[in-house]
């Protein structure tokens, strides 16, 4: 009798450890979104307002901001932001720049049920480079924030008409980036981060976590420049410090790393400090 109640109160505590993780997949791949409170009229910008499908028929809505003859810069934002969110940015580059502003997929105004953490969204932004193409727009430099910046990393390293690519603190794995979040779990973070892994592929048909930005950089020889603070309190330095081990045969690659600033604080003059990186290389 002890031997089944135990059997009993083993099977309970899996059951809710499984749907636990599922749970926590559930809120990462839909998490509630952040509506920013910026307009395109703030910042006097004039922009088109058009729709990039994506390869699985989803309509990305983004801010096309152009100007003819010019290189183009693409804005990509951060996890669960929007597009809006990079309008202080699309203002500084945008009287030397085309700009396109998109909003990721579920993010924003965009369609997709979910967000699959750059599995699709390395992708859709090369269907972004597409739109500007047909344009007659390019060449293309990208900048990301956070999840941003992680997609970018890994589209540059399938796709040779990114010219160059700034990333503010992306992350280099997000296996790595489980196992900090779910440290409380102590051991049991290695079964759990690896049951939402399990879920991604039964519900996105992908591991999420592969390939990993880290893995992405290692192949780069596009110029990177790599931003990042020792004090963001949502992504860890050490995934700065492992995107640089990843980038340190790529002699166009630098970095900047703050000593202080929480995520999203920018560094003094880094909308100018961008624009002169992307006239540098995007040509």
């Amino acid at each position: 009798m002890a031997g089944v109640k135990l059997l009993f109160y083993a099977l309970v505590l899996a059951g809710g450890f499984l749907l636990a993780s599922l749970l926590s997949f559930w809120i990462a791949v839909r998490p509630p979104r952040i509506a920013i409170p910026l307009d395109p009229k703030d910042f006097r910008l004039a922009v088109e307002e058009v729709t990039i499908t994506a390869d699985d028929g989803v309509r990305l809505a983004a801010w096309l901001v152009e100007r003819p003859g010019a290189p183009a810069v693409i804005l990509l934002h951060g996890y669960p932001a929007e597009k809006a969110d990079m309008l202080p940015i699309a203002a500084a580059l945008a009287p030397r720049f085309t700009v396109l502003l998109v909003d990721q997929r579920y993010f924003g105004r965009s369609e997709g049920r979910a967000t699959t953490l750059g599995v699709k969204e390395r992708q859709d932004l090369a269907r972004a480079i597409d739109f500007l193409a047909a344009r007659g727009l390019g060449p293309v430099g990208v900048f990301g924030f956070s999840l941003g910046g992680a997609v970018a990393l890994l589209a540059a390293a399938e796709d040779p008409r990114i010219k160059a690519v700034a990333a503010y603190a992306p992350f280099a794995d997000l296996e790595m980036l489980g196992h900090e979040l779910y440290g409380w779990l102590f051991v049991l973070k290695y079964p759990f981060v690896g049951m939402l892994r399990v879920w991604s592929r039964v519900f996105l048909g992908h591991d999420v976590t592969r390939p990993a930005p880290a893995e992405a950089a290692a192949r780069l020889t596009t110029p990177v420049w790599l931003i990042a603070s020792r004090e963001d309190e949502q992504i860890p330095f050490r995934h700065a410090e492992r995107l640089r081990a990843a980038l340190a045969k790529n002699p166009r690659a630098e970095f900047e790393f703050m000593a202080r600033g929480r995520h999203g604080e920018m560094p003094p003059d880094f909308e100018a400090r961008l624009a002169r990186f992307f006239l540098l290389y995007v040509k």
